[in-house]
């Protein structure tokens, strides 16, 4: 078995500016508060095609549509907008993300909680960064779903200020977040269940821990370097040319992105570099597994 490993560099996603009246936002003060670096209310960087961004060779990766990484300014968000025949899933990075649809759900997540949502027939929903000075991160990805029509569900699995370093029964592993409805639950343990053949795992790692993925024939990855950086490597890897491989290994910093294909194997990632985080210097890793799709990957700069 052999894996292909490329890594998306930062400067290959697309950041847009959207306007903050878009998403019934006020406008962007003439001064920004102190714990704000950018001119504008929303930092947020688009792995795949989205909105204003169009781009025939990054359009998904296998089942996997949108991945939008978001810094949200306090006091901002997203106002109530509909979404229909997706699945979506809502990792909470930092600070607190507060949720309300029109299923009659409302709730506040912090660091390390999972939202999903089943948009099936139609959802409304909203989501908002309620704090009045501390920024909020999430990751928001969507999953075509296995059919279309389904009822629509939410769900969320909290886990309040994420795992903590030194809470030896999960630091430095690999959690298993989310999974298929249809995976039978002596099979897989993971607390989200959505509609599609997707696997979602997350690992806050402290500087040199490393944990192993195995991903069989039949499956590929798209990896996230969310906080610090990592190396991926695998025994099975096939040389490449890219500026970013060390000898056997490939670098990915923070906001890079990581495609995984080929015909199977092992795959550990290292943390190099950590920062400053919620629960502790580490670095911070977010993966979804998927059947393998006909020339899956960007088609474009980064090969």
């Amino acid at each position: 078995m052999t894996l292909k490993i490329h890594v998306i560099p930062e400067k290959n996603l697309y950041l847009p500016e959207p306007n903050p009246f878009s998403f019934g936002n006020p406008d962007n003060p003439p001064v920004q508060p102190p714990f704000w670096s950018a001119e504008n209310w929303l930092q947020t960087r688009f792995h795949f095609s989205f909105a204003e961004y169009d781009n025939p060779s990054n359009e998904t990766f296998g089942v996997l549509r949108v991945m939008n990484d978001d810094l949200v300014q306090p006091e901002r968000g997203f106002a109530t907008h509909a979404h229909r025949d997706m699945e979506i899933i809502t990792y909470v990075v930092s600070g607190e993300l507060t949720h309300e649809d029109s299923m009659g759900n409302a709730e506040t997540l912090q660091r390390g909680s999972v939202q999903y949502m089943t948009a099936g027939t139609g959802v409304e929903h909203s989501e908002h960064n309620r704090s009045e000075d501390t920024p909020m991160r999430c990751i928001q990805t969507w999953i075509l779903p296995k059919e279309y029509g389904l009822k629509p569900n939410y769900g969320s699995y909290s886990n309040p200020g994420g795992i903590k370093v030194g809470d030896s029964a999960w630091e430095n592993t690999l959690k298993h977040l989310a999974s298929s409805v249809d995976n039978k639950a002596e099979d897989i343990v993971a607390p989200v269940r959505i509609n599609q053949d997707v696997d979602c795992y997350a690992a806050e790692l402290e500087l040199g821990a490393q944990v192993l993925l195995e991903l069989p024939k039949g499956r590929m990855a798209y990896m996230l370097c969310i906080e610090g950086a990592v190396s991926v490597a695998s025994e099975s890897m096939t040389s490449s040319t890219s500026p970013v491989c060390s000898g056997q290994h490939f670098d990915v910093q923070k906001h890079d992105g990581c495609e995984i294909t080929g015909t199977g194997g092992a795959i550990s990632i290292t943390a190099t570099e950590t920062e400053s985080t919620e629960n502790g210097d580490l670095a911070h890793v977010l993966l979804f597994t998927m059947a393998t799709a006909p020339n899956a990957g960007r088609s474009d700069s980064h090969k």
